[in-house]
């Protein structure tokens, strides 16, 4: 199923996208996916079917997630940026 993937900070730098989609039924499917297409993204932030220290995913502006099992659905999105990220 495709999930809307948005990126930012360093995962944006290093993917060279600001938004994506990606496939998959569980947050490790989607970044294993991104890694296989965005191979300096895998390089820096993603690490095979999880995170890279330092990173970590926020689904749809409601909550951050690490865990590659953590199950999506259709239209979900996912926000990947650094942990200490901030404004």
């Amino acid at each position: 199923m495709p999930i809307t993937v948005e990126l930012f900070g360093i995962a944006r730098s290093r993917a060279g996208v600001a938004q994506t989609t990606a496939v998959g039924h569980c947050l490790g499917d989607v970044l294993a996916d991104l890694a296989d297409r965005f191979p300096s993204l895998a390089e820096s932030c993603i690490d095979g079917r999880r995170f890279r220290p330092g990173f970590a995913a926020n689904l749809g502006g409601q909550r951050f997630v690490t865990s590659p099992e953590i199950p999506l659905a259709d239209n979900d999105t996912v926000l990947i940026m650094g942990v200490d990220a901030g404004g």
